[in-house]
C-alpha cells in the first residue's frame, strides 16, 4: 500500500481543527457572521477558518473560544493548531536560522527511538554518510536554498549523530535505491569512499542494509519520497519543497507498509555488496 499524497494529512488535521471551531460556534448557538462581527473580523475569515483554508493565529483561537463561551478549551486548540503548523515546514523555514540548528533539532528524536527504518531515493542515510560526502550534500542544499553557510558546524553535529549506530538498543534497517549508489555526490573520490564506507556500515550487528536494484519489477513497491519511520509513532519525509511530519497512527502505519512491501524487492548481505562493488567500479 503507498501512503497519500504528502501533504493529505496535513490537510484532514487542518479540516479537523476547522471542523471542532465550527462545532464550538453552532453550541454557543452563533452564526458565522455573529461570531465574526464579536470577534471584530470579516466573516469571510470565520469561514476560512471553519474549512480549514486560513491557520489560526493563538490569538483568534482565544478570541473565538471566548466568544463562544468556552474560554477553558483555548489552551489546547492553540496546542493542535502549533501540532498542524509543525507538520509541513518548508526548508526556507526550517533552515532559516542555519543548517546546524536544523540538524541538531533532530537529536532528541535519534536519541531516544529504538527502532529506525529509512527509505532513501536521493542520496545516502545520513547516518551512513562520510565526512565529505555530507559535506557536499550540504554545501549543494546552501547554493539551491540560499541559506546560512554554516556547513562546517552542520557536519559535525550530523557526525556525531552517527554515534547512534554503536550505543543504545538501537535498530536500523535501511533501504537504498541502487541508483543512488550511481549518483556522484561531490566527485569520484568523494562518492568512492561513501560507498566503501556503506560496506562497513552494512556489516554492524545494529544495521540491516537493503539495495533495491534497477530494472527490478517494481509492483506495490514503487518508488516513492525518502522518509524515515521512527519505532511506530513518527515519519519523517522529505519533500523538495519542504519537510514533512506524520504523527497519526494511521498514515504512520502506511509508511510501515511501504517499507515491507520495498523491502521485499531489495537484496542483502552478499548481492548488496556486489551492487555496490559495481557502482565503485563504475566510478572508473
Amino acid at each position: 500500500m503507498s501512503p497519500t499524497s504528502p501533504s493529505s494529512n496535513v490537510e484532514e488535521a487542518k479540516k479537523a481543527l476547522g471542523q471542532r471551531l465550527r462545532e464550538l460556534r453552532l453550541d454557543a448557538g452563533l452564526t458565522a457572521r455573529a461570531l465574526a462581527a464579536l470577534c471584530g473580523w470579516h466573516e469571510s475569515k470565520s469561514s476560512r477558518l471553519e474549512h480549514g483554508k486560513m491557520a489560526p493565529s493563538d490569538e483568534d483561537l482565544r478570541a473565538w473560544t471566548r466568544h463562544c463561551g468556552v474560554p477553558e478549551q483555548a489552551a489546547g486548540l492553540i496546542a493542535t493548531a502549533r501540532a498542524v503548523d509543525s507538520m509541513y515546514v518548508e526548508w526556507q523555514r526550517m533552515e532559516r536560522a542555519g543548517l546546524k540548528q536544523a540538524q541538531e533539532s533532530v537529536l532528541p528524536l535519534f536519541e531516544r527511538t529504538r527502532r529506525f527504518r529509512a527509505y532513501q531515493s536521493w542520496v545516502i542515510p545520513g547516518l551512513l554518510q562520510t565526512s565529505a560526502y555530507t559535506r557536499a550534500v550540504l554545501e549543494t542544499i546552501v547554493a539551491l536554498r540560499g541559506v546560512q553557510d554554516d556547513v562546517t558546524e552542520a557536519v559535525a553535529v550530523r557526525l556525531d549523530r552517527q554515534r547512534v549506530l554503536h550505543s543504545g538498543n538501537h535498530r536500523f534497517a535501511v533501504l537504498v535505491e541502487e541508483w543512488v549508489l550511481r549518483t556522484v555526490i561531490g566527485n569520484p573520490d568523494i562518492m568512492g569512499a561513501q560507498l566503501g564506507r556503506l560496506i562497513e556500515v552494512a556489516l554492524l550487528p545494529s544495521v540491516s542494509l537493503g539495495i533495491i536494484p534497477m530494472g527490478v519489477p517494481r509492483g506495490a513497491g514503487w518508488p516513492v519520497e525518502s522518509f524515515t519511520v521512527y519505532d511506530d509513532t513518527q515519519v519523517n519525509v522529505e519533500l523538495v519543497s519542504a519537510h514533512l511530519t506524520v504523527t497519526q497512527p494511521a498514515e504512520v502505519g502506511m509508511y510501515v507498509e511501504t517499507f515491507a512491501a520495498l523491502s521485499h524487492l531489495a537484496v542483502y548481505g552478499g548481492n548488496a555488496r556486489r551492487l555496490i562493488g559495481a557502482a565503485i567500479q563504475a566510478l572508473g
